[in-house]
């Protein structure tokens, strides 16, 4: 059943009580990347597996989005600064156990590409909490295989 949870600002990424952060080097360019990330919302299917239906709302001032195994969230954009950060937290969640979630993406050059970190921020009661630490090894292939498969997209 959905929830809503606790409204969260950008620093949540830096302070939440779990933090889940990759980061990876592509060869596109960071505004390429910032605009697959913050323009092309839909377009997250495409290159991200486990999202499964992404689209703009409120006119791009926010997002619902829906992952493989039913999970749902709909979110609020915390910054959209290009070609630098595109940050996100979930208002309303199907997720049980959650009490709070944003998720930062950060580029920056990397020779000719782009350096992209990824930040999840998480808070929520302690079997939500354990269960994100362990599901690290998962996200951070999840993480690797989209990252692969964005850079390929945008070389095409």
């Amino acid at each position: 059943m959905p929830h809503r949870l606790r409204p969260v600002g950008q620093e949540f990424a830096s302070v939440a009580p779990v933090r889940l952060v990759f980061e990876r080097e592509i060869s596109a360019d960071p505004p390429a990347v910032f605009d697959a990330l913050a323009r092309d919302v839909t377009g997250w299917t495409a290159w991200f597996r486990v999202v499964t239906l992404a689209r703009p709302l409120d006119g791009g001032a926010g997002r619902e989005i829906r992952l493989v195994g039913a999970a749902r969230f709909r979110e609020t954009v915390l910054a959209a600064e290009d070609p630098e950060v595109y940050a996100y937290r979930v208002d309303v969640t199907n997720v049980p156990g959650a009490r709070a979630m944003a998720e930062e993406w950060r580029l920056g050059p990397a020779g000719t590409g782009t350096r992209v970190r990824w930040t999840m921020a998480v808070d929520g009661v302690t079997p939500f909490r354990l269960a994100m630490k362990a599901a690290r090894p998962g996200l951070a292939a999840g993480f690797r295989d989209a990252m692969t498969s964005l850079d390929r997209r945008l070389a095409g």
